[in-house]
Order: C-alpha cells, then sequence, then structure tokens
C-alpha cells in the first residue's frame, strides 16, 4: 500500500463531488486553527458548514475525517501538493 493509499484509508469518507462542486481556495484561521474556508465562488463557511457541504458533495477535492468528536476536512492524496488544504493561503472574511 503506498502513502496515498494510507492516507485515503484515514478518510471517513470521500464524498463524490456534485459537477457543479466548489473548491476550498483559502483558509480562515484563528490562533492558527482553521475555524473556516474560503471557496472558490468568493464565498466563506465556517468549518461544520463546509463538512457538511462536503458530504453533501458540495465541495471537491476534500474527505471528511475526525478527531476525537470532532469532523474535519482533509485534502484527497492525488499526488499533488500544490492542492492540499495546508499548502492553501490563509485569508481573512473581512477583505
Amino acid at each position: 500500500m503506498d502513502g496515498k493509499e494510507l492516507a485515503k484509508n484515514a478518510l471517513d469518507e470521500i464524498p463524490k463531488a456534485n459537477a457543479d462542486a466548489k473548491q476550498i481556495v483559502g483558509l480562515v484561521k484563528e490562533s492558527g486553527k482553521i475555524t473556516g474556508y474560503k471557496l472558490s465562488d468568493e464565498t466563506f463557511v465556517a468549518k461544520p458548514q463546509a463538512v457538511q457541504m462536503a458530504k453533501q458533495g458540495e465541495i471537491k477535492g476534500v474527505g471528511v475525517a475526525h478527531r476525537g468528536d470532532t469532523e474535519y476536512l482533509k485534502s484527497i492524496p492525488d499526488g499533488s501538493e500544490n492542492n492540499n488544504l495546508g499548502n492553501l493561503p490563509a485569508v481573512s472574511p473581512e477583505e
């Protein structure tokens, strides 16, 4: 099993994205923790809302994982580092 497969196994769910699914283009952070996301249509969503949207196929390129009781989004490994959530810029909803 390669690293990509191991990373996929760490995801609880890999939702099938809709044809019109948005992409995450920025991270909203508070004290270094991700609290929300900026989407490709310029809207901002809170982390829990983004998890629900991903489950409904409204956000592409991400899977759902959990730590304790908290669900969060992770990039689906595709061999490219450029589109990993951790490599996206931090953005502010006030911009």
